[in-house]
């Protein structure tokens, strides 16, 4: 469906890999808006957790749009969050082409609308490959309890899958996988 937006970029950010850039959604109104939509209608809880930077892009129109996600709490990387004293959590990843490192503020979580003893959240990526960012998150996440309640995730929903690389697999034991284009052969 969302096949024809994207652009492919072999060999980058280094050898062997080939980056799907989804940024050309950004010159596609129809294509933009539709991606949004479908986001919303597959995302279930109030709270959006997304991934810096182009997991901002589609979720922050959520908050306007939808008539059931009510906050979008940010993942992004050093230096990058302001924050109090013990507020700011580091979240080891590993992505198909190295380790890293995200952050998020516990207050963020504080913020997300409660569903009695939980947080639920959506967690959404532009990119499903080995699924290590998000397993990284989700790790972190399980380990919290914030104003006595646990975040648990109820779905994760990605613009793009690249199914030879397992990510699915890794994450299905936890929620619902969702995604919106799936590119079959793709390394």
């Amino acid at each position: 469906m969302f096949e024809n937006v994207i652009k492919h970029y072999l060999d980058f950010p280094k050898p062997g890999i080939d980056f799907i850039d989804v940024l050309p959604f950004l010159q596609d109104k129809q294509a933009f808006t539709e991606a949004v939509r479908e986001i919303d209608r597959l995302a279930t809880a109030p709270n959006l957790a997304t991934v810096e930077a182009r997991g901002f892009l589609f979720g922050a129109p959520l908050l306007a749009m939808s008539d059931h996600v009510r906050t979008l709490v940010p993942f992004r990387k050093k230096g990058k969050l302001p924050h109090a004293e013990g507020d700011l959590v580091r979240v080891e990843i590993e992505k198909e082409y190295g380790s890293d490192e995200l952050f998020y503020r516990l207050s963020d979580f504080a913020a997300c609308q409660p569903a009695g003893d939980e947080i639920e959240v959506t967690l959404f990526d532009d990119l499903l490959a080995t699924g290590g960012t998000v397993d990284g998150i989700v790790r972190s996440l399980q380990q919290q309890v914030i104003d006595g309640r646990r975040i648990r995730i109820k779905e994760f929903i990605f613009l793009v899958e690249l199914p030879a690389l397992g990510g699915r697999r890794l994450l299905e034991p936890i929620a619902p996988v969702h995604s919106l284009m799936s590119l079959e052969g793709v390394e």
